[in-house]
């Protein structure tokens, strides 16, 4: 069923450091049963309203069920905003904390920290969707969280470990920080050594392809062919690690690392290629995932 209406509710948990973790909720505005639920992931340098992602959540939800796009504690936005206004924050955004929000986020649907004001929230299982470097948490978060019961990732990253290029690497052995300029706001975004070292040192916990092989439930992943930030064999290594018997590995023929969008999204539609991304993870949801949960 194709919901037509749908609301949007807004909130904000505490982070195991006692930071805001802001979330926005998309739901059937007329649903009458308990919804299923589903936790999107933005990735790095990233913000639950990023480009045409509230669109994606929007859609998601009209095949019937609640969506809640979540911004980590340390992602540099404070509140609801679409700023990086909390550098001091970004600067220590560990693999590790951005693991333990997600783990927040679940706890506080089951107690009801998180909750609608229309209807009720299932929450014993839970899907994960997660772009680019929230792609590798979401694969780590289906690992170790037991409510997680279907994946799908876009342009997810394999090996973190790998992905950092060597000039920030001798940043941090030189100096203990590197600097990121934002191409959008001009922005030099300083990331520590604490990020770095936190990965290595917990890379068995931390890892995507690491823990993708012990992943038994229902995995897609989607990636561009044209993804010059992150390569397509990222998605190749995670399908073929990925021992489930229920994966799939979805390429978008010409599709760069966002599928088309940028930020701020100011078109009345969304690129063909995001749109071809959402109809295929709506479809997943529906297969694997919804249909389990009715």
């Amino acid at each position: 069923m194709r919901h037509t209406s749908i609301k949007k509710e807004s909130g904000a948990i505490q982070s195991t450091e006692d930071l805001p973790i802001t979330y926005d909720m998309y739901l059937p505005s007329n649903a009458v049963a308990s919804l299923p639920v589903v936790i999107f992931i933005h990735g790095f340098k990233g913000f639950k309203d990023w480009g045409a992602f509230p669109d994606a959540c929007f859609e998601i939800a009209r095949s019937g069920c609640a969506v809640i796009a979540m911004n980590f504690s340390r992602n540099g936005v404070e509140g609801h905003n679409d700023t990086f206004d909390r550098l001091d924050l970004f600067q220590d955004e560990t693999f590790t904390q951005d693991l333990a929000d997600i783990r927040s986020v679940i706890d506080a649907l089951q107690s009801q920290k998180i909750k609608s004001n229309s209807t009720t929230l299932e929450t014993d299982y839970i899907a994960l969707i997660g772009h680019s470097r929230g792609g590798h948490t979401a694969v780590t978060a289906a690992a170790e969280f037991n409510e997680v019961s279907t994946l799908i990732t876009w342009a997810a990253v394999a090996d973190y470990t790998k992905h950092f290029p060597p000039e920030m690497i001798k940043d941090w052995e030189k100096k203990g920080y590197t600097e990121i300029k934002n191409s959008r706001t001009g922005q030099l975004m300083r990331v520590n050594k604490s990020v770095y070292d936190d990965l290595l040192e917990n890379a068995d916990l931390l890892v995507a392809v690491k823990r993708v092989q012990s992943l038994m439930i229902p995995c897609c992943f989607i990636h561009g062919t044209l993804d010059k930030a992150v390569p397509m064999n990222n998605s190749q290594m995670l399908f073929q690690m990925c021992r489930s018997a229920e994966k799939e590995r979805i390429m978008i023929n010409g599709a760069d690392h966002t599928f088309g969008i940028s930020h701020p999204w100011v078109e009345d539609d969304i690129s063909e290629h995001f749109s071809t991304v959402v109809e295929k993870t709506i479809e997943w949801l529906e297969t694997y995932f919804l249909r389990h949960n009715m």
